[in-house]
């Protein structure tokens, strides 16, 4: 059995209820556009990586949806916040017998199939990685070994996410990978080309 798995959280993509941070400003409808082109872009960096990929929903399975029920292991999503949520992914992961698993969101454009497997290459030498997001999170965790730790006593979506997990990981080893932008809010976007057809349809253009 492959012992690498990429654990990839998503949000099922609804009006109104994904990057809602961001669509205070451009507007929810723009808002769910932006999340659909990032669900693709994950997919399109994901279905050629040679590991098992599991795909884990917020709220419900979708059955036929973007991820192919024969590239992805559909499960869902269970806890009361992110760090419950992720921790139990983790938990069932390493009891399904894989040795290395990541963790990925579904919204990170500033992020490769390269990048996914550099950190499944510093997983062999480390027994963590972390990809730092600008915003004082991460946008990628890997272990080998169940750290519960990690996803406790944290201030999820603040800037000191990435700060308390190191220290809960001082004594161990641990590589950091590049910093990352990962969007929430709209100067996360605004000077990004890609977006730019986006923001133009948004309200932040109307009210201009």
């Amino acid at each position: 059995m492959n012992d690498c798995l990429l654990i990839i959280f998503t949000r099922n993509p609804e009006l109104g209820k994904v990057k809602t941070r961001l669509a205070k400003t451009i507007g929810d409808t723009p808002a769910l556009e932006i999340y659909t082109f990032l669900l693709k872009h994950t997919f399109n960096i994901t279905t050629q990586l040679a590991v098992t990929k599991q795909v884990h929903y917020s709220v419900k399975i979708r059955e036929n949806d973007l991820w192919d029920s024969k590239v992805y292991i559909k499960k869902q999503q269970f806890g009361d916040d992110l760090g419950l949520r992720m921790m139990h992914a983790f938990q069932q992961g390493f009891k399904e017998g894989f040795k290395k698993i990541i963790i990925i969101g579904s919204d990170m454009y500033d992020l490769s199939q390269s990048d996914i497997e550099n950190a499944f290459s510093e997983l062999k030498k480390h027994n963590f990685v972390l990809g730092p997001a600008e915003d004082g999170g991460y946008y990628l965790l890997g272990m080998k070994q169940l750290k519960t730790s990690i996803f406790r006593h944290k201030n999820w979506g603040s800037d000191s996410v990435l700060k308390d997990t190191l220290v809960n990981l001082k004594d161990e080893s641990v590589k950091l990978l590049p910093i990352r932008n990962d969007i929430d809010i709209y100067d996360d976007i605004k000077d990004v080309e890609v977006f730019q057809d986006f923001i133009n349809n948004s309200e932040i253009k109307k009210q201009a």
